[in-house]
């Protein structure tokens, strides 16, 4: 294993490339006005997707209960001139809540595609993900979230670089909802 290789990084936000279709993105979230392992649930990923309505076209977000949902999302057409499909994940998410932390993790499912997605659009070839948000204070955590992807997923370099960018304004925008947020 190498050294991971950062690809963003801008206000506490990193993005890095651990190894090959291995990502990793971290960033704090502080606010003393809040309990903030009290707002850390399923709500808080279907917060991600309101937030940023300029990235993904659909969402639907099913939770199943306390510790189980079913998301499946549907970006915009952001690489449609570097001739790269459109894409799509399904996942199936588990919530762990642990002493220090609570982990979102979550698995493609496959082969089903969720309805309503284009015809055209291909399914993220996504192996694991699992977000951590590592319970630092009363009023703050680390969020951190490692990405796996199949090893047919090629991503050339030049994307590595934009879906930082991109990684950052979505995250950055729910990183400034949640600090903003009085009580």
């Amino acid at each position: 294993m190498t050294d991971p290789v950062v690809l963003y990084s801008k206000e506490g936000f990193i993005f890095t490339k651990n190894e090959k279709n291995n990502y990793s993105l971290s960033f704090p979230i502080q606010n003393n006005s809040i309990v903030l392992s009290k707002i850390i649930d399923f709500n808080l990923i279907k917060l991600i997707y309101d937030l940023n309505n300029d990235v993904y076209e659909k969402i639907n977000m099913n939770i199943i209960n306390e510790n189980e949902a079913i998301s499946n999302l549907l970006m915009k057409h952001l690489f449609k001139d570097l001739g790269l499909p459109q894409r799509f994940s399904y996942l199936h998410i588990n919530k762990i809540v642990e002493e220090n932390s609570i982990k979102f993790i979550s698995e493609t499912i496959k082969p089903e595609i969720p309805e309503g997605m284009p015809a055209n659009s291909e399914l993220m070839p996504i192996k694991n993900m699992v977000c951590d948000c590592r319970i630092i204070t009363l009023h703050q955590i680390q969020f951190i979230c490692n990405i796996q992807f199949e090893n047919s997923m090629i991503i050339p370099q030049v994307v590595e670089k934009l879906v930082g960018i991109i990684l950052y304004k979505i995250f950055n925008r729910v990183k400034q909802f949640i600090e903003n947020v009085r009580i």
